[in-house]
């Protein structure tokens, strides 16, 4: 049987919202080198224009419950994202 890309990647064995925390958080390290109001411009503009509606809804839910593992520029991006 072949391997994908993601066999090695600790969120395969995760929540759903474990997942997305993960990849909020992958986009916001990738942005983590611009000045702070770009980064979160950034990251909030990626996910509004790249994340089914579902996702961002239970992103937003989870950032609203506390946003545990989230990166600060993740939960500050998500917390602007338009409901």
């Amino acid at each position: 049987m072949g391997h994908s890309q993601f066999d090695d990647e600790e969120h395969i064995e995760t929540t759903g919202d474990e997942r997305l925390v993960y990849m909020a958080n992958q986009i916001s390290r990738f942005f983590a080198s611009q000045p702070h109001e770009r980064a979160v411009q950034g990251v909030a503009k990626h996910i509004a224009d790249f994340w089914d509606p579902r996702m961002r809804r239970h992103i937003r839910a989870h950032c609203e419950a506390g946003g545990a593992g989230l990166d600060p520029i993740a939960r500050e991006a998500i917390s602007t994202l338009q409901k």
